[in-house]
């Protein structure tokens, strides 16, 4: 079969090239142009063709898979080689499109870490993700690698599930406005000079029964769109969303990755995505071997072909030659693959891979490995939450010893959790050393290339070397008279009576302990509270870190507790009573540094909770956003004092919260009475600092909109505004608010804006009404499309 190059001009929109290209293709072409492998399929780790270099190119698959390596040069090197195998060695030399995870930094070495996703949650700076997620493009596209398996847009309402640090927490709005920049700094305003985001996990996927990862989703259409879909919506139609990836959930009872009801009609239909949808790894084996939806990997294949699922990932299973035979057979149809083949073809179009798909060809390690220092450890200081101060903090440095107790006083590598590349690294390096992990996607070749390309430096060395990562110990001996460090226990495993007996001894010859506690998370391996693959069914606290806490505690000296984790624990009374409690994510190189400065008061705390951490276990779900007449939404009947006979239904700190050293007053609102249901709404306030030193006032604004005939949330978050400010200083913080923000899907299932009161406040978190009041929304009802809707208020700070 002969070819031209028509497709080549680039004066043609990228629709219509790669109409031109796939009328040239053969099914065999189209069925693998669908389908990922990894590297060492086509290219030998240093040099030359692989083993099945010539068979894998007669096949032409679209993708490589994830990958990763110490040494970005070489990244580089293995990309235009890889490139160079396709476009030169296939019948119509199509680039391939490379792919990586970048939740909180391109997942290859010699590239800075972030601090992970609930962390950038945290700083509720929107800026500042855009500006990473940037830094990550200009970091990917050097080296060749145009896809980017990130954001994770999962709205985590269940604190059981594992993976709840990977997300932005519980809000859809704060889920979307950080989900849009992320996606806007990734992409660009111009693609071929981006990288293309791929939101995941498409959909639901973070409410599964039980809290276990991969578990179905069971939800109505209303809380499917309204709720896990609103971020999706908002990067599709605020950012020209790339690409999504599926969830491994079953939805209403269908793999969502073999749903058309959720990956057409919903996706494409109704949200307006227009984009290729990416299988998450191993899907189509999931259907077959997991949730028992197909018999044998051709009925996953055309399964997922017709329900819209255009690329499998990491390898073909009910794609390639399997799709193939389908079509050939009659019980696939054609036209299904053409549509999912043009979508990743113009994708390839409009990102200029067929203009230039190579590596810049020379690249400097040294000014890579420095790229995003200073932004990393800035969102590590604004990521960490004063959750609890009774007037112990800040510590006057070089004047107070202290005791650094506690599993996380010197575990630098616990703030690097899964989809960090240390936590890749170490993984890699440990199944390839023959350890039984059981990730996903693991493919039996791996070992063999990472034997070739890693070394066997540990983990904690290689973050120190690296990235220059510090223990929270280190950091605290360099601010105070004297300090001393003891462990006491494992994060999970009581070490015994000696132990304890050292913690208690370091505890009494200081001033003030640190108690340093939490979590970790890891990749199947190690010990582990959290990550993919390792939830938990009692979110309390380990047991061993509380007897800790307790035997520390009972010998009364001030307590500051400080809590790295990625998710909410229910924290004992030992906890609780501490005279101060911190809450910090995994903050990569920089957490210990940020948390040791926020206790020593070098910076003033502005980090906000991106979820509710509830009094209990048997609390959860506890999020602020509850419908009305649900959970602690519930009015209490009469004569009772709480909705529970044993404790408060609400949660111990809410949504939103975070304390400053300094202290911020709302004044002289200012809110129009009435507004149009097509039209906008304006409110103001002033936002006064009446402390002694400057900090950072995080304004948000809730509303409820008191509908007919539909059950709405009790409170929805619809804006915010982080205002630094002076002593003394005040700032006026306009919103204006698009009335499609309180809209929602109606009885007859059509997404509408009604007349009706919307009830309003304004606080410094979810549970805060220091400003209230109402405004009516008036006119006919205004059905709206995605395409028509505004996700987004509009925040302005202005002088007084």
């Amino acid at each position: 079969m002969t070819h031209n190059s028509a497709h080549l001009d680039r004066r043609l929109a990228p629709e219509a090239r790669a109409e031109l290209l796939l009328q040239q293709m053969t099914l065999r072409e189209k069925c693998f142009q669908l389908t990922s492998v990894p590297p060492w399929y086509l290219v030998a780790p240093n040099g030359g063709p692989s083993d099945g270099t010539a068979d894998w190119l007669a096949k032409a698959p679209g993708f490589i898979c994830n990958f990763g390596i110490d040494d970005p040069a070489a990244a580089a090197d293995i990309v235009g080689r890889l490139q160079r195998t396709a476009v030169e060695g296939t019948r119509l030399g199509i680039p391939l499109l490379l792919h990586a995870e970048a939740l909180n930094g391109f997942l290859a070495g010699g590239h800075m870490v972030f601090p992970t996703a609930i962390g950038l949650a945290a700083t509720w700076s929107p800026d500042l993700i855009r500006e990473m997620a940037d830094v990550i493009r200009k970091q990917m596209k050097r080296v060749g690698i145009r896809q980017a398996l990130s954001p994770n847009m999962d709205i985590a309402l269940d604190p059981r599930w594992g993976r709840v640090h990977e997300t932005y927490g519980e809000d859809p709005y704060l889920a979307a406005a950080l989900s849009v920049a992320f996606t806007q700094g990734l992409q660009s305003e111009d693609l071929t000079e981006g990288v293309i985001a791929t939101a995941k996990h498409f959909i639901a996927y973070s409410a599964p029964e039980g809290g276990v990862n991969l578990s179905a989703y069971e939800g109505g259409s209303r809380r499917t769109r309204d709720l896990f879909g609103y971020p999706f919506e908002a990067a599709i139609n605020m950012a020209g969303l790339g690409s999504v990836m599926n969830a491994y959930s079953s939805v209403d009872g269908v793999p969502a990755g073999a749903s058309r009801e959720v990956l057409t009609e919903l996706l494409r239909e109704t949200l307006g995505f227009d984009g290729f949808v990416s299988a998450d790894y191993m899907t189509l084996e999931h259907i077959v071997t997991r949730q028992f939806a197909a018999s044998t990997p051709a009925v996953a294949g055309r399964l997922a072909i017709a329900a819209g699922l255009d690329a499998e990932f990491p390898t073909p299973y009910g794609y390639g030659d399997v799709l193939a035979a389908e079509v050939e057979a009659g019980r696939a149809d054609v036209t299904d693959v053409n549509a999912s083949v043009r979508r990743i073809l113009t994708a390839k179009f409009r990102l200029g891979l067929f203009e230039n798909p190579y590596p810049e060809e020379s690249i400097d390690v040294v000014a890579v490995a420095a790229e995003g220092r200073e932004l990393s450890a800035e969102l590590a200081s604004r990521s960490v939450v004063l959750a609890k101060n009774d007037g112990l903090l800040p510590l006057s440095e070089g004047k107070v010893s202290v005791a650094v107790i506690g599993p996380h006083a010197d575990a630098v590598k616990l703030q690097f959790p899964t989809y960090s590349y240390p936590a890749f690294r170490d993984m890699t390096v440990f199944m390839s050393s023959g350890g039984l992990g059981n990730m996903v996607g693991i493919d039996p070749g791996m070992t063999a290339w990472n034997e070739a390309l890693f070394t066997d430096t540990p983990v904690e060395e290689f973050v120190r070397g690296q990235l220059g990562a510090t223990a929270l110990a280190e950091e605290i001996d360099a601010r105070a008279a004297r300090s001393v460090a003891s462990v006491g226990s494992t994060l999970t495993e009581d070490l015994g009576d000696a132990a304890i007996a050292d913690a208690v001894a370091a505890a009494q010859e200081s001033d003030v302990v640190v108690l340093a506690l939490g979590g970790a998370s890891l990749w199947f391996n190690g010990e582990r509270t959290e990550g993919e693959g390792s939830d938990s069914a009692d979110i309390s606290l380990p047991a061993a870190q509380t007897r800790l806490a307790e035997a520390v505690a009972a010998i009364g000296k001030p307590i500051v507790a400080v809590l790295f984790q990625g998710r909410a624990y229910a924290l004992p009374p030992v906890i609780q009573d501490a005279e101060a409690i911190i809450v910090a994510p995994y903050g990569g190189p920089f957490g210990a540094a940020a948390v040791a400065d926020v206790i020593f008061g070098s910076v003033n705390p502005s980090g906000k909770l991106p979820y509710s951490i509830p009094r209990h276990s048997g609390q959860i779900p506890v999020y602020h956003h509850q419908h009305a007449g649900t959970g602690y939404r519930n009015p209490l009947p009469p004569d009772v004092n709480r909705h529970y006979l044993d404790m408060p239904a609400t949660p111990l700190f809410t949504f939103g919260h975070g304390l400053s050293y300094t202290r911020f007053e709302l004044e002289e609102l200012n809110s129009e009475t009435s507004a149009l249901t097509d039209g906008t709404w304006h409110l103001a306030t002033t936002v006064a600092n009446k402390g002694e030193r400057a900090g950072v006032a995080t304004v948000q604004l809730y509303a409820r909109m008191n509908a007919t005939g539909v059950t709405r949330p009790a409170q929805q978050l619809i804006g915010f505004a982080r205002i630094e400010l002076q002593p003394g200083a005040r700032s006026r913080a306009s919103f204006t608010v698009d009335a499609s923000l309180l809209g929602f899907t109606g009885l007859d299932h059509l997404f509408g804006v009604e007349p009706g009161r919307v009830d309003f406040f304004l606080g410094f978190d979810a549970a805060d009404r220091r400003q209230s009041g109402s405004f009516e929304l008036v006119g006919d009802r205004v059905v709206l499309s995605s395409a028509e809707r505004t996700f987004l208020s509009e925040a302005a700070i202005g002088s007084v």
